[in-house]
């Protein structure tokens, strides 16, 4: 590994490490709460044949490393944490092994305490996004607001959401008996200056991006689960087992896309290997692939 506050582009075949951009008056920062190590049938949408001429996209175990996490914001007096991580939430998949918890320590080794955070923004409310949001019956982020789209707040809400799996329920019970700390967000809208909700529904009821915009008019789009792989990028229609809707997520897809086209935008994704920054390029087929940026790499992987 090389060392903290060095540059260098990572593997998609390794955990992400704890890297950093600054654009402008923005630092952006991927606070890596540990990896999910998933098997390919996580995508039934893929074809087999894709992965067999892959083989470098796997870990030496064969499985693929998405990394979990929040990402940080800071723009003057601002700090906004976009997810949460899997924080204590423990889960049993058949398909993924979880390997998460670290994130407040990362926090601190970055210069921060959970205390410091203004904002605490969801991307959805599946456990390896929201997980970290309560620790012992508390909040995570004791003097944040917490903002999530009224889409993906309204099945929980009224008790039609099906009690599945991906959901951190303790975190979903806790935000329910404290519904008026939790501010409920509609698509366009600005949750801290600089920084709009693009609701754009189908991986989950309320799925929602956020589009950070620095003073010079350089943007981040932050993917969250719209894209799990960067083969989904030249790929709309390959969904994962936890996309809801296929129709909304080749629409919310396609969206995200455009936003990637404009220029002076780079895009964060959260499960993109140790490649969680880059932009989006043509490959020599004319295909949309992703182009890792340099980065600060302030830590190693914790996990």
């Amino acid at each position: 590994m090389t060392g903290a506050g060095s540059s260098y582009i990572g593997r998609l075949s390794d955990s992400s490490a704890v890297r950093s951009v600054v654009l402008d008056d923005v630092i952006a920062t991927y606070v890596v709460d540990g990896v999910l190590l998933m098997q390919a049938a996580f995508f039934p949408g893929i074809p087999r044949e894709f992965w067999a001429g892959r083989p470098e996209l796997f870990t030496s175990s064969g499985a693929l490393p998405m990394s979990a996490g929040g990402l940080l914001i800071e723009r003057d007096d601002t700090r906004l944490l976009i997810d949460t991580g899997v924080g204590t939430t423990t889960l049993d998949f058949a398909i993924a092994d979880i390997d998460c918890g670290a994130m407040i320590d990362v926090l601190e080794t970055v210069g921060h305490r959970p205390e410091d955070i203004d904002v605490v923004a969801f991307t959805h409310l599946h456990f390896d996004h929201a997980g970290g949001a309560f620790t012992n019956d508390a909040k995570a982020f004791p003097n944040a607001r917490y903002v999530v789209a009224a889409h993906e707040w309204a099945p929980y809400a009224n008790g039609t959401h099906p009690r599945d799996a991906t959901t951190p329920w303790h975190v979903i019970n806790k935000l329910a008996s404290d519904e008026e700390s939790l501010d409920l967000i509609e698509d366009g809208d600005e949750i801290v200056p600089g920084v709009h909700a693009v609701v754009a529904r189908g991986h989950s009821p309320g799925h929602t991006s956020y589009v950070i915009t620095s003073r010079a008019g350089r943007r981040i789009v932050v993917l969250g689960d719209a894209f799990h792989v960067p083969a989904q990028l030249a790929h709309p229609e390959w969904l994962s087992m936890a996309d809801t809707d296929a129709a909304g997520v080749v629409a919310a897809r396609r969206r995200l896309l455009a936003e990637l086209a404009e220029p002076n935008t780079i895009g964060f994704a959260f499960h993109f290997g140790d490649q969680a920054f880059g932009r989006l390029s043509t490959g020599d087929a004319g295909d949309a692939v992703w182009q890792p940026v340099p980065t600060s790499v302030l830590a190693p992987p914790p996990r």
